[in-house]
């Protein structure tokens, strides 16, 4: 997911968060499904996303990401000024990134992933909880550094800032479970009621699919967007929408852990218009950019960027090299 560049821009959340060398992830959670991002949105907060969410152990990474030590030599390219790593995120998409028990400290591997690369940078790491289509203006604006959360790097997107990638995933349909729908595929979706976070590759593909399925004389789209995956949750649970459709790693790890996997399952189809996630960062900091990039290099080729994967089981998205604009 990631915000469009056409999109106006929401209010950051006041929620601002320090992630110091290594996240204490060492924690039993229940799934904060409810009122874990997407701007000020008091709608979303209050909501249940899934209630019953059975609790799901969150991988102790302590030791993974807090061994990454300083490398000198990277550090030196980094901007003068630069005192840490400043993040935009929106957090509420497990296992990307999510909150764990206590409500305010920020997991998943995406947190691991650039903790690791601000140990590695010697820079502590300040998340800042930011609705999703505020992201690509936060960089330009200059509220935050970096953006690590689920952003798709597309050409499209290319034009407006820069992206270190890190990950290959693709949309995905989740349904409730027992796929009541009958929903088996894309062209399953005409005349169907379907939820998407506002600004995402999501909504795109919706149109598009919507307009496909008109010009083949079927029914388009009933589409609901809304600014959090938590309310789209809450939507499908009670039969508001018949599907949501998500990235990849968050609809199966949802449909793994809500009310004990009893409550969703995802369509097994191919990924939808797969392609690489990015940390989004500005076109104005080169500097900064190639950092990070030969950072997160420097943590796959020594395996630290497995062992993270592997610890939250979505070692399928690995990728070998750390491209800059690969999408």
């Amino acid at each position: 997911m990631t915000a469009r560049p056409d999109l106006q821009e929401q209010p950051m959340s006041r929620t601002r968060l320090s992630v110091r060398a290594a996240v204490p992830v060492a924690l039993t959670t229940a799934l904060l499904l409810a009122g874990c991002g997407g701007g000020d949105d008091e709608s979303a907060a209050a909501e249940p996303a899934a209630e019953g969410s059975t609790d799901s152990a969150v991988p102790d990474t302590s030791d993974i990401v807090g061994g990454v030590s300083e490398d000198a030599a990277l550090a030196e390219g980094l901007p003068a000024d630069l005192a840490s790593l400043s993040i935009g995120s929106n957090v509420q998409s497990p296992p990307n990134n999510f909150y764990a028990e206590d409500g305010s400290t920020p997991v998943g591997f995406e947190v691991d992933i650039i903790t690791a690369i601000g140990n590695k940078l010697g820079l502590d790491v300040e998340y800042s909880d930011m609705a999703f289509d505020s992201l690509i203006t936060g960089l330009q604006t200059g509220r935050v550094d970096a953006t690590i959360a689920g952003m798709n790097d597309t050409a499209e997107r290319q034009e407006s800032i820069d992206f270190v990638d890190y990950f290959e995933s693709g949309i995905t349909i989740m349904v409730q479970k027992g796929n009541p729908a009958g929903i088996e595929a894309s062209s399953d979706l005409c005349g169907q009621a379907i939820a998407v976070v506002q600004g995402t590759t999501q909504e795109d593909f919706a149109a598009e699919q919507s307009a496909e399925c008109e010009a083949n004389g079927e029914e388009p789209l009933a589409v609901t967007a809304t600014p959090s995956d938590s309310q789209n949750q809450t939507q499908l649970r009670t039969g508001r929408v018949d599907a949501i459709l998500n990235d990849l790693p968050t609809a199966v790890y949802i449909s793994q852990t809500a009310g004990d996997g009893e409550y969703f399952e995802t369509v097994d189809q191919d990924p939808i218009n797969g392609g690489p996630y990015g940390i989004g960062l500005s076109k104005d900091d080169a500097a900064l950019r190639d950092a990070i990039q030969q950072a997160l290099q420097s943590l796959i080729d020594d395996g630290t960027y497995d062992e993270i994967l592997e610890a939250w089981d979505v070692t399928s998205g690995a990728v070998d090299q750390a491209t800059v604009n690969g999408g």
